[in-house]
């Protein structure tokens, strides 16, 4: 019998046998992953067992001839160390070389449910979650707004007061060119000596 017609009898047996059971999932005709659990109640993907994990088989061209392909990278296993799932895996891989040559995706399945508090018996969650709050504040520094000072008017006297308000019209503003230099003062304060000196360049 070839690969693929071991394969097809398999895919009908997995299917049969796990119909209606929510602890199995069929990716696809060759990868299917499957969820140890204790009590019925619990489905695939909920949290109330802590000691949950879930495997995935998938079957190579050669399958069974050839061992399946293992795997924990399910984010369901995200809270489960590195150390404990090579060692499931390490437990799972020595079943694989036991019944290499026939159809073993329910027994590995089986025996991973039979064992899995074993399996687990190291298992210490881990909280793979980074708080959103500490990234910000890491990136973000908490700094004060800062406050603007309000430049402060210049006090003026009763009398600088007085003497403001007779240069402004009805309106209160400054009437046009109030700044001005007084051009015909500032001219007679140098026409005598102007005259001065152009009286005595007419004299030599």
């Amino acid at each position: 019998m070839s690969a693929n017609e071991d394969q097809e009898m398999e895919l009908e047996a997995l299917r049969s046998i796990y119909e209606g059971d929510e602890s199995f999932r069929e990716l696809s005709p060759v990868s299917f992953q499957y969820r140890p659990k204790i009590s019925h109640s619990l489905q695939i993907g909920e949290n109330g067992d802590p000691k949950a994990f879930l495997i995935e088989i998938s079957w190579t061209e050669t399958y069974p001839q050839t061992p399946p392909i293992l795997s924990m990278n399910a984010f369901f296993n995200n809270t489960i160390s590195s150390a404990v799932k090579q060692s499931i895996l390490a437990k799972l891989q020595e079943a694989v070389e036991a019944n290499l040559g026939t159809a073993m995706t329910y027994t590995l399945f089986e025996y991973a449910k039979d064992n899995k508090e074993q399996f687990m018996e190291n298992h210490n969650p881990i909280n793979s979650a980074t708080s959103i709050s500490n990234i910000i504040s890491i990136e973000t520094p908490n700094t004060a707004p800062s406050s603007k000072k309000k430049d402060k008017k210049e006090q003026l006297s009763k009398a600088q007061k007085r003497k403001l308000a007779d240069k402004t019209d009805h309106k209160g503003e400054l009437p046009r060119g109030w700044n001005w230099v007084d051009v015909v003062k500032h001219v007679s304060i140098f026409e005598i000596p102007f005259t001065f000196f152009s009286s005595l360049h007419s004299q030599f």
